[in-house]
């Protein structure tokens, strides 16, 4: 008896197909809901269907690095633009390369052009440098004028280690003359720091003693003297002017250099040490809520090579005052925000403040995380791009599937009759979960529904009658071995199973091989042809497969009726087959002994 009870439990197992018409149900109305929700009732458009902005990108020769616009950095840079851009891949923002030293870049309708345009353009060149002056953005008095008052200089330094502001009472005064001591000391640290020699050093130690030779004071006077070029330079240094902060950027990471920044809404200026820590160093980074003071932080963790040299730099800075125990985080050129250090900071991490918004925060942790860009760029051209010729290719291309579709329904009604209602209902279900998760994924990811994507949905509509007629034609070959409708689609389906879910198994694997290996318009191909394939494993087997459990118990599929589609003697069998078979084989003995 126990054998008999195994043997039925594939068919009670299909004896509540409610539950998955429930499941998919329920799915398409929170699809909806959150389409209506989030007020993306519309797929986002790419580039070719909405038009656009198209940004000119030319890449600048820099000091020392006339040779630095080539074919690789150029194609380093594309990719991570492009990444920038993209985020996952499939927002359809278009990144290549023109001739040798320009990129294009196409931004669909919808984007928000402005942050596209900083994202873009925006090197991400990080370093960490030890501060040795600040003083306002505007220039100095001409003569006899000290630099800025302690207050001044670090009543707006945050804290490396807790982000607070540093106290001004703890802040000695500075004059002019400590601070050029400051830049000698600095000019000489990239040659101490390039060739520790020992005896070098002590020989130096013995020198002053002693009267000097011209051969050993002229290294001292070159430093003194560019020390007092430099002071020169931050005393007229105007950081309101743009023309002026540009001027001052590009200086190799072994020097010092002038640096312009904002701090508290106002303009400051800053003499800067060689970088101590650079941004190829940092690990990841994102942007995060400060949870002691509530604001956007970007939050940084390092390699081991960086984290060992931040925890070396925020040691020495420590012993020293204000301003000399900050260190100036500088973005291509500009300080972002020159926390003071108290201690060591150890475990390689490190945080970003500066009055950052949720944007702000976000897109620095984006550029720090994917890298910085090789080569400078500057904006060559901004043009706007319309959709006219878009939108005809996109209504040929509806028109043509529209054709498509009418052609497949016409050719289901005429060989499958009442099959076809399975397969239209089966069809609609599919274009819903499709357009709302079209629609939600340009809200959520950025996707971006072009040209091609459209061409990927239309394939799909062959793909999902495919598995429809899969279905049916094992239906139909069950009944031809004389079976009756229930039976027959409950034994129909594991062979039909298997067929579909192979080859669905087959398109997913070349659309995701497609996605990975392509870039720009045929990665929406890929991806619309993935999700529509997903997409028809669930509706057959949460739609199609219940809905012919349902109808096989009514009367008019389970009877065979002529219209139905499963007519026992269209579809060449002769009910009943079983009986039939029994009186035809009784003859054969009985003419056998007759002859």
């Amino acid at each position: 008896m126990a054998a008999p009870k195994k043997g039925r439990r594939p068919t009670g197992a299909q004896g509540r197909p409610g539950r998955a018409l429930a499941i998919i149900l329920i799915a398409m109305v929170a699809l909806t809901a959150g389409m209506f929700i989030s007020k993306q009732t519309t797929p986002r458009l790419g580039i070719d269907l909405a038009g656009g902005t198209s940004i000119t990108l030319k890449a600048k020769s820099e000091p020392g690095k006339e040779n630095a616009i080539n074919e690789t950095n150029m194609n380093t840079a594309v990719g991570i633009i492009d990444r920038r851009v993209n985020g996952l891949g499939v927002s359809e923002a278009e990144v290549q390369t023109q001739g040798r030293d320009h990129i294009i870049v196409n931004i669909p309708k919808g984007t928000n052009e402005q942050q596209a345009r900083e994202q873009v353009g925006t090197t991400a060149q990080l370093y960490f440098r030890p501060v040795i002056a600040f003083a306002d953005g505007t220039p100095a008095a001409p003569e006899g004028t000290q630099s800025p008052s302690p207050s001044a200089s670090g009543s707006g330094a945050p804290k490396a280690e807790d982000g607070k502001k540093a106290s001004p009472s703890a802040t000695p005064s500075s004059s002019a003359t400590s601070q050029g001591r400051a830049l000698s000391e600095a000019l000489k640290a990239p040659a101490a720091t390039a060739t520790p020699s020992p005896s070098a050093s002590e020989s130096k130690k013995a020198d002053d003693t002693k009267a000097p030779s011209p051969s050993a004071s002229a290294p001292a006077t070159g430093d003194d003297a560019a020390a007092a070029d430099l002071q020169a330079k931050f005393a007229a240094l105007d950081c309101t002017d743009e023309k002026q902060r540009a001027a001052i950027k590009g200086a190799k990471p072994t020097d010092p250099t002038l640096a312009c920044g904002q701090r508290g809404g106002a303009w400051g200026k800053w003499v800067l040490g060689p970088a101590a820590v650079e941004g190829k160093d940092v690990k990841s980074a994102k942007g995060v809520i400060d949870p002691q003071s509530g604001q956007w932080i970007v939050t940084m963790d390092f390699n081991d090579r960086g984290s060992d040299a931040f925890a070396k730099v925020t040691g020495e800075l420590a012993a020293k005052q204000m301003p000399q125990n900050q260190f100036a985080i500088v973005l291509d050129g500009d300080v972002v925000s020159d926390p003071s250090v108290s201690q060591a900071i150890m475990g390689g991490n490190a945080q970003i403040s500066g009055g950052f918004t949720q944007q702000s925060a976000q897109d620095l942790g984006n550029m720090l995380s994917y890298g910085a860009l090789p080569l400078s760029f500057s904006e060559d051209s901004v043009t706007t791009v319309t959709a006219a010729l878009g939108g005809e290719q996109l209504r040929a291309g509806l028109i043509a599937g529209a054709i498509g579709l009418l052609l497949v329904v016409i050719y289901l009604l005429v060989y499958y009759r009442g099959l076809a209602f399975v397969a239209i209902l089966s069809l609609l279900v599919s274009a819903i979960l499709t357009y709302t998760i079209m629609a939600l994924l340009g809200k959520g990811i950025g996707f971006a529904l072009n040209l091609p994507a459209v061409c990927g949905a239309i394939v799909a509509i062959g793909i999902t009658a495919d598995s429809f007629i899969v279905y049916f034609e094992r239906i139909r070959d069950e009944i031809r071995e004389g079976r009756t409708l229930r039976p027959a689609v409950e034994r129909a389906w594991p062979r039909a199973r298997r067929t579909i879910l192979v080859s669905d198994f087959v398109s997913f694997l070349a659309a995701a091989v497609l996605f990975i290996v392509t870039v720009g318009k045929v990665q929406g191909f890929a991806f619309t042809l993935g999700l529509t394939t997903l997409l028809d494993v669930v509706v057959v087997f949460l739609f199609t497969k219940p809905v012919m459990t349902l109808l096989a118990r009514t009367k008019f599929f389970a009877s065979g009726h002529p219209w139905s589609g499963l007519d026992p003697k269209r579809l060449g069998a002769k009910p009943p087959l079983r009986r039939s078979r029994r009186t035809g084989s009784a003859p054969a003995p009985v003419e056998a002994k007759e002859a």
